[in-house]
């Protein structure tokens, strides 16, 4: 499963929710309109004008049924996402990857993916973790830091490691 967006809280009394996307946005989002396996279905979602989504799902009637769903993510199959394209990939096929430099030290596993605005950025948690020091660093995904991956590992180049 995929999580494509997160409900926040209730929108109003008549059960529209609050949702923070995790995806590609309200695009992404809006490609769907069956999640957590049937559970919630999607009537419609317009943006908050604020990095977030208003969503309306056929189950929730009533602001009280909407704070309910508080912290619900919603999710869908893999297998109802786009074919990616060469050299794109999904957020979730990065985590818990196995990090290595390109001389072959193993430094770490992806631990989250954010995106701040220029380029996707891949946070490892150094293996093992030191007593000292930065336990999680970053790494941009460009072709100048992230050198190879695969759906084992991602090798990133050596001076990107270094503390």
């Amino acid at each position: 499963m995929v999580e494509l967006a997160a409900i926040t809280g209730a929108h109003g009394v008549a059960g529209e929710v609050r949702l923070k996307l995790l995806g590609e946005g309200l695009d992404a989002l809006r490609q769907h309109k069956s999640f957590n396996n049937g559970s919630l279905t999607l009537k419609k979602v317009r943006s908050d004008n604020k990095g977030g989504a208003i969503a309306r799902l056929s189950e929730v009637q009533g602001r009280g049924a909407a704070e309910k769903l508080r912290g619900t993510v919603l999710s869908v199959p893999k297998a109802a996402l786009p074919a990616l394209g060469e050299g794109e990939y999904y957020h979730a096929d990065l985590i818990g990857l196995v990090v290595e430099t390109d001389n072959g030290t193993v430094v770490g596993q992806v631990t989250t993916v954010e995106n701040f605005g220029a380029t996707d950025v891949v946070e490892i948690t150094r293996e093992p973790v030191p007593a000292k020091g930065m336990k999680t660093f970053m790494v941009p995904m460009t072709k100048d830091a992230v050198l190879d991956w695969d759906t084992t590992r991602l090798v990133i180049a050596q001076d990107f490691a270094d503390d």
